[in-house]
């Protein structure tokens, strides 16, 4: 399964807009994403789509978070998505 790592830029971490707006992209994604902070279990990763599920990852700015998805175009969505968080989106 393609994952990958990236580091969230937002000073709010993925907290209110920025994970509102990571959620929202995940969500267009041809693939399911799962989101899960460095080191966590595969089993234990989150539904990157769903706002209460970035919320609850509690991921602060400078925190490394896992990306992972298995399907046709997940190399694509990965990379799209691991861009996005390494931006603030607390200046959009």
């Amino acid at each position: 399964m393609p994952e990958r790592t990236a580091t969230v830029a937002s000073s709010s971490g993925l907290h209110a807009r920025p994970a509102a707006l990571f959620a929202e992209a995940a969500g267009e994604q041809p693939v399911d994403v799962t989101i899960a902070m460095q080191g966590q279990p595969e089993d234990e990763a989150m539904d990157a789509a769903s706002i209460l599920s970035l919320m609850t990852l509690g991921a602060a700015k400078g925190d490394v978070v896992v990306l992972r998805a298995e399907g046709e175009g997940a190399e694509a969505a990965l990379d799209a998505l691991v861009k996005l968080l390494e931006t603030d989106l607390d200046a959009v």
